[in-house]
């Protein structure tokens, strides 16, 4: 493995984004399919129900990667373990789904209102499209997050 300290900043960062990315897209698929299995809305729309529901599972599964980042590169306890993760990866994962959730409006709202069917391959490309986006806004907070030391360097 190369040694962090000397990889560019951007390479560090980047890294950071994806890893909090990674839990943020399989929380939002599977909660998406939930979302549509469910047919649950949120003040009557399905994509309030995203959004809720695609933040609560991104979170949960960002925490969980985190964990098992942090816990065996610094050899710290659970408890400390779980508060590091949480951290690490609550203000990343806020950024990364305000981007996705602009880009999920945006093309469910605006450019196909009434929305595109999430059966759909031009939804899943959106949806891609969107987490890029999530990628951008993700970047300032992950930059600090690592400058800090509250997420680790990669």
């Amino acid at each position: 493995m190369p040694d962090s300290d000397k990889l560019p900043d951007w390479n560090v960062q980047s890294k950071a984004i994806s890893h909090c990315g990674a839990g943020c897209t399989l929380g939002d698929i599977a909660a998406e399919w939930l979302v549509l299995a469910t047919s649950l809305t949120l003040a009557g729309k399905a994509l309030y129900a995203d959004f809720a529901l695609d933040f609560a599972f991104a979170w949960v599964l960002g925490v969980v990667f985190q964990y098992f980042t942090i816990v065996p590169m610094r050899g710290i306890g659970r408890l400390r373990g779980i508060w590091a993760a949480v951290k690490a990866d609550t203000l990343s994962i806020v950024a990364f789904q305000i981007g996705l959730f602009f880009g999920m409006w945006l093309y469910q709202e605006i450019i196909f209102s009434p929305g595109l069917p999430k059966t759909t391959a031009a939804y899943w490309m959106m949806m891609q499209l969107s987490m890029v986006l999530g990628f951008f806004t993700a970047w300032p907070v992950n930059a600090w997050l690592v400058r800090a030391g509250w997420k680790e360097r990669m």
